[in-house]
């Protein structure tokens, strides 16, 4: 007789930091189960092959051009066995044992294999079937896309988790693409010494962002000594000798990507591709069709409730569900998420704020660690005004007491962006070193929509970088 089905409340398809956090909150101070399936490492990409090591290998180059900007300090270079050391470090040898501690710790079993989707409300882990009383929530996240350019697969190319994770800096890199991704990647790879070159096919980096941050962007890398070819594409890819054993792969030689463009027709010689251009949906062999879906973005509510699917049983969290694809807003909808499969389960009403997810709509953080960073929240001038809205703007450079004491060669701007109908802030886009650690009270002002004249009141301190804030509003008075 065939065996009954594992029974729990929640079954999480997916252990990153948006699964973890969905199963949490989920069954927070009940006595509810919850189980998250996990085919890699509970952690997921963000924790071993995205966010983490890559902050963790951009930091070092940061940390020693601050010095390097600062008199009194003697800083000479990078010791790249070090670097990559602490790398190993933060992603614990890609070792996820306490991740599954911490699940473990939060009464959240732990399922080694691949899940999909079976049906309603249930899950097949490699034979396996689990029945879930409640919910059950997406999370398995994207994976890097390859484009379709002759040889470039057979040339075995790296990917965001292979730049991530290397052992050797390459001496040469061709980096495919112009993204956050690819601008990272050709930040600590040209600190740590590597000869980069992107191959950029618009006409400028970081292309949803305020353009002045990708201009700013570019001129850093260049200054750095990498090579940014913007308006161009590969064509071709030949590396012959290319060979993957199944345990590793083996390169016996360098790659060759011809380029073509407005100005002619072009070549580079490599020691190792990067491709960093875009993502797709990890939905292969999920099983989206046994509920009626198609493979693909799962289309959620403000609930993170599937909307083609019948009863609230169904959710996505994450980068699946393509509304942010960044690690916080993952985790700030796994809050949401899970927050709302508690209070269905307990058949209270879904009336306050804490279950509904707003942030992912026009107010969406996020920061690029390149040099100079880029930090950014909301709408962007041109999207402002593309969804309608009535806009001005101010910017200006950041020059103030705080950020010329910071460091000597400090350079900044910042731009807000103000709807005039409401006198709030939609948006504002910070570039410079350390402007991460200001974007916060911008995104409070965006997300609280807190009016420019009580903005006034806000008093930076002296000699803070948090000082511009004041300039910028002074350029808009009444």
């Amino acid at each position: 007789m065939p065996s009954t089905p594992a029974e729990y409340d929640v079954i999480v398809i997916g252990g990153g930091p948006a699964g973890e956090n969905a199963a949490a909150y989920a069954i927070a101070g009940s006595d509810r189960t919850a189980a998250i399936v996990e085919r890699e490492l509970v952690g997921g990409e963000c924790s071993y092959w995205a966010c983490i090591p890559s902050k963790a290998l951009l930091r070092p180059g940061h940390q020693l051009a601050a010095a390097q900007a600062m008199d009194g300090i003697t800083a000479s270079g990078l010791d790249v066995e070090a670097v990559l050391r602490r790398r190993d470090s933060f992603v614990s040898g890609l070792d996820d044992t306490s991740q599954v501690d911490w699940a473990r710790d939060h009464r959240i079993e732990v399922i080694r294999g691949t899940g999909r989707l079976a049906g309603v409300r249930q899950v097949e882990v490699d034979g396996q079937v689990l029945r879930a009383r409640h919910a059950v929530v997406l999370a398995t996240g994207t994976r890097a896309s390859i484009p379709d350019v002759p040889g470039l697969r057979d040339a075995l190319p790296w990917i965001s988790r292979d730049a991530t994770n290397l052992h050797e800096v390459p001496g040469r890199v061709v980096i495919i693409g112009g993204g956050v991704v690819a601008c990272e990647a050709a930040t600590w790879l040209a600190a740590l010494g590597a000869q980069v070159s992107m191959v950029v096919r618009g006409s400028t980096v970081l292309a949803s962002a305020e353009p002045f941050a990708g201009e700013r962007v570019i001129a850093a890398l260049r200054e750095r000594g990498v090579r940014v070819l913007l308006g161009t594409e590969p064509t071709s890819v030949q590396r012959p000798d290319a060979k993957d054993t199944g345990e590793g792969r083996i390169h016996g030689g360098p790659v060759t990507v011809q380029l073509h463009s407005e100005a002619g027709d072009t070549e580079l010689e490599a020691d190792e591709i990067i491709v960093a251009a875009g993502r797709t949906p990890a939905t292969e062999g999920l099983g989206l069709d046994s509920v009626g879906l198609k493979d693909g973005y799962v289309q959620v509510d403000d609930q993170l409730t599937a909307t083609a699917v019948d009863g609230d049983w169904l959710y996505c969290v994450g980068d699946l569900n393509h509304r942010a694809a960044l690690t916080h807003m993952g985790k700030y909808q796994a809050r949401v998420c899970g927050d709302v499969i508690a209070a269905r389960a307990e058949g209270r009403p879904l009336d306050g704020a804490r279950f509904t997810a707003s942030a992912d709509h026009e107010q969406v953080p996020q920061v690029v660690y390149t040099a100079p960073e880029v930090a950014s929240v909301g709408l962007t001038e041109a999207a402002a005004r593309k969804a309608g809205y009535a806009v001005e703007t101010v910017e200006l450079d950041i020059s103030v007491a705080g950020s010329a004491l910071a460091r000597n060669d400090f350079a900044g701007h910042a731009k807000l962006v103000i709807d005039t109908g409401t006198e709030t802030l939609l948006g504002a886009t910070f570039v410079g070193p350390e402007v991460g650690e200001q974007l916060h009270a911008a995104t409070i002002a965006v997300v609280g929509r807190v009016p420019l004249a009580t903005l006034w009141h806000a008093v930076p301190a002296f000699p803070a970088v948090s000082e511009f804030w004041l300039r910028l509003l002074e350029t808009r008075r009444p």
